[in-house]
Parts: C-alpha cells; sequence; structure tokens
C-alpha cells in the first residue's frame, strides 16, 4: 500500500512538472506561433514536391529541401514583394480620388430624375433627417477617403517594416527546410506522445493535412483565378486601380457567402447609375459564371470532395479567424474548426457509448 501511495506521489509530481514545462516551452515558442503554423501549413502543400524529387531524382534529402525552398521563395516571396508597391500606389491613388471626389454628371443626373433624394427624404421623413446630393457626395467622398487611406496604411506598415518581414520569412524557409526532412518524425514522436489511440492520433494529422491542402490550394489558387480575371475586367472596362481591386477579389474569394460579390455587384449597380446597362449585365453575369466555375467545378476537382465542412461555418471560422489573427485568420479559422469537427467525429465513434449509461441510469 505504502509502495503504491510512493508511486502515485511520483506520478503526479511527474505530471505537474511535465505540465509547468509543457507550460514553459509554450511561453517560449509564442512569439514564432503565427510563423511555425504557417510554416508547417506551406509544408503540408509541398511536401509532394519534395517528395518527388527524394524519389525519382533519388537527390539527398537535404538537397531536395534546399530546392523546394528556393521555389517557395520564387512562388510566394518575389510576387507578394513586387506585388506590395504596386498595391501601395493605387491604394494612395484611391485614397486621393476619394478625398477630391465630386459625384458624376451622369450620376447626379440620374438621382435628379428618378427623384431618388426627393423619395429618400419621405421615407426618412420621420426620424427628421434630411438628405442632399451634396451630402451624399460628402459621405461618398470620405468612404474613399478612409477606405484608401487604411489600405495604404497597411501596406506602408508592411514596407516600413520590410527588414522584419524578410527576417521573418527567412525564419518560415529554415523552419520549412527541417520540417520537409524531419516532418515524419515529428509526426511520430506527437502520436507516441500523445495518450489518444494511433488511429485518432493519424485521424486528426489527416484532418488538419486534408484541411491544409484545401485552404492554400483550393482556396488559395481558386482566389488568385478570380482576383486575376477580376482585375484583368476592372481594366478592361477601365476602372480605377483595378490589380488593388484584384488582389481584394483575391482575398474575398475565401469567404463562400458573399465572395467577390463584394465587389462585382455593386460595380454593376455603378455601372447601371452611370447608364452603362450593358456593363451592368456583363459585370452581374460574369460574377455568376466565374463563382460558380470556380465554387462547383475547379475546387471539387482540385480539392475533391474529403474537407466537408458547412457553408456557413467556414464563413464564421474566416471571419473569426480574420478578427482574432488578422489575415492569417483566412488559416487559423478553418484548422481550428476542423481541430473541433474531428474531435466530435472521434467522440461520436469510441466515446459517446461510455456516457449514454449515466445519461439513462440519471433518467
Amino acid at each position: 500500500m505504502q509502495d503504491r501511495t510512493n508511486s502515485d506521489l511520483i506520478f503526479w509530481f511527474f505530471l505537474g512538472l511535465f505540465l509547468i514545462s509543457f507550460f514553459l516551452i509554450g511561453w517560449l515558442l509564442l512569439p514564432f506561433l503565427s510563423t511555425i503554423v504557417l510554416a508547417a501549413v506551406i509544408t503540408g502543400v509541398f511536401n509532394p514536391v519534395y517528395r518527388y524529387m527524394t524519389k525519382t531524382f533519388r537527390i539527398r534529402q537535404a538537397f531536395s529541401a534546399l530546392i523546394t525552398c528556393i521555389l517557395i521563395f520564387f512562388i510566394l516571396f518575389v510576387p507578394i514583394l513586387f506585388f506590395t508597391g504596386i498595391l501601395s500606389k493605387e491604394a494612395y491613388d484611391v485614397y486621393l480620388l476619394g478625398k477630391t471626389a465630386v459625384l458624376d454628371g451622369q450620376i447626379k443626373k440620374f438621382l435628379e430624375s428618378n427623384h431618388v433624394i426627393e423619395k429618400t427624404n419621405i421615407l426618412l421623413s420621420n426620424i427628421n433627417i434630411q438628405v442632399s446630393i451634396e451630402d451624399l457626395n460628402r459621405s461618398l467622398s470620405e468612404l474613399g477617403k478612409e477606405f484608401g487611406l487604411f489600405l495604404f496604411d497597411q501596406i506602408k506598415l508592411i514596407t516600413s517594416n520590410i527588414f522584419s518581414v524578410v527576417a521573418n520569412f527567412f525564419f518560415m524557409l529554415l523552419i520549412i527546410f527541417f520540417l520537409l526532412m524531419d516532418s515524419a518524425k515529428l509526426i511520430d514522436f506527437i502520436v507516441d506522445l500523445s495518450p489518444l489511440p494511433k488511429d485518432q492520433d493519424e485521424k486528426l494529422i489527416q484532418k488538419f493535412k486534408e484541411m491544409a491542402g484545401a485552404i492554400l490550394i483550393g482556396n488559395g489558387l481558386g482566389g488568385m483565378i478570380q482576383g486575376t480575371i477580376g482585375g484583368i475586367v476592372f481594366a478592361m472596362f477601365g476602372l480605377n486601380a483595378p490589380f488593388l481591386w484584384g488582389v481584394l477579389m483575391a482575398l474575398l474569394a475565401f469567404l463562400p457567402i458573399v465572395g467577390i460579390g463584394v465587389v462585382f455587384l455593386p460595380t454593376a449597380v455603378f455601372m447601371f447609375i452611370k447608364g452603362r446597362m450593358f456593363a451592368g449585365i456583363f459585370f452581374i453575369v460574369f460574377y455568376m459564371i466565374l463563382s460558380f466555375g470556380i465554387e462547383y467545378i475547379f475546387k471539387p476537382k482540385i480539392v475533391g470532395n474529403k474537407v466537408k465542412m458547412h457553408t456557413l461555418l467556414v464563413f464564421l471560422a474566416i471571419i473569426g479567424g480574420m478578427k482574432l489573427f488578422g489575415i492569417l485568420g483566412i488559416i487559423y479559422g478553418p484548422l481550428i474548426v476542423t481541430c473541433f469537427l474531428t474531435m466530435v467525429d472521434i467522440y461520436h465513434e469510441n466515446y459517446q457509448k461510455m456516457v449514454e449509461p449515466i445519461n439513462i441510469l440519471s433518467d
């Protein structure tokens, strides 16, 4: 009995030390958490390239990992660095346009001929508010100015900390380099450390891999296609800052419910107001075709049907993730929801039966 008591004390003492060390290592790595998670996601996407070079060309692992990191550098970092300068200029142009904006003559004519202001004032008369064309012009000007200034400030923040951005990217490449070579060992280490059965650990890891592929490959490529085509269409119709709007559409394409419609539909309304009826109809039809093609043809072919998540849940995961983690919430949000849903599946398959008898007895 005494030996058992001593064993229990030793176990609890060890468990306390283990939890403290776990907390400290987490605290130590917390400043690099975003970089580590992003590196892990990118590693999962480029791992097939690394394995292909290692097996097909029988290249040493270190050399294959180095070549893969060089590819990542040219595919991700160089375009981002190049596009940041263009984005900065176009965002500043939008700010200047909003600062000096006046309503187009065609828009004024449309508002006056259709008595839009008068009808609006009738609706607002119950709350003693009156609107004039000058008020509308001032509001649109302020909105455009604030929007352009916000984008310009965000991009200026990136460019002003360019050394930090470069350092973080190369730090991420260093992590990717070792993850490519040692990811199998790391997964085995996590599986051995976890108290869960091996099949449940493997299910969690597999779901993370599938979701990472869906986010970066499916949503990433889909967003890039929609943003590129959308920007080209904006340039064809002579709209301002087509590159900036293209980048915004590429980011909005991650949202499954609204998507690029946030940009395309208001643009179609703007075209109708200006009297460009064909252009307005074209924007609506083109938006529907492009969104349908990407969501229901392109993404299922690229990602498949392995990653199934309710559309509303994906939307809330991305919005909530961006609110908590910034732009990287596009990745973090769905990964957190994936972890939760996978744990729910494991619970239903393995642990729900352990709870049901207790519920029956309590009733």
